[in-house]
């Protein structure tokens, strides 16, 4: 059954898409990129910095990301898609598909948001560098090793992919701090 694409929307916990693992992507086609096209189009309107399949109901491994360079100061990471390894995009990245290897370096502590959490954001460890193996809207795959913001928004959107969302990933401080904005959500509110 096709994807009525003008209808997608970003869909927000306690939806039960956010919570299954999607089903890969059987081929790339005219359908696939014009989800793709439509998922770019909700991220910048809510605004954000990455999207998958999942927050828009389509139980698809497949995310989209569009991490802009961003100079820093003495008190941020500068980003920048020239480094080695990136921790910025040259524009938006769709991965289809995607599987993550070789994370490297610390565990380092980031507040992180959710496009389908609303006003929820919480501290979340994760590994500074991850590469990440995907196909591209061509139909051709790719491997991209990501340090910084980059790395960190790709497994974010990953682990969407496999039904899992920030609030299970939060130190035990960040979600007693939102606990109550939760069950708000949950409760419908």
């Amino acid at each position: 059954m096709p994807v009525a694409i003008e209808h997608l929307t970003i869909v927000h916990y306690p939806h039960p898409v956010l919570r299954q693992t999607a089903k890969p992507v059987a081929e790339v086609n005219d359908e696939v990129r014009a989800v793709a096209m439509r998922m770019l189009e909700l991220m910048r309107q809510a605004p954000g910095i990455g999207l998958a399949a999942p927050q828009v109901a389509l139980p698809w491994r497949m995310f989209i990301l569009d991490i802009p360079a961003f100079e820093g100061d003495e008190d941020e990471d500068p980003r920048t898609p020239d480094a080695d390894p990136p921790s910025a995009t040259r524009g938006p990245i769709t991965f289809i598909n995607p599987t993550l290897s070789k994370p490297e370096g610390p565990l380092c502590t980031y507040e992180e948001g959710c496009l389908s959490l609303p006003d929820i954001r919480g501290d979340v460890l994760r590994p500074e560098i991850i590469t990440v193996a995907a196909t591209d809207l061509q139909g051709q795959p790719f491997t991209l090793r990501a340090a910084g913001l980059l790395a960190r928004c790709i497994q974010h959107e990953f682990d969407h992919l496999q039904g899992t969302l920030i609030l299970d990933r939060m130190t035990q401080g960040a979600r007693l701090k939102i606990r109550t904005k939760v069950k708000a959500l949950e409760a419908g509110q």
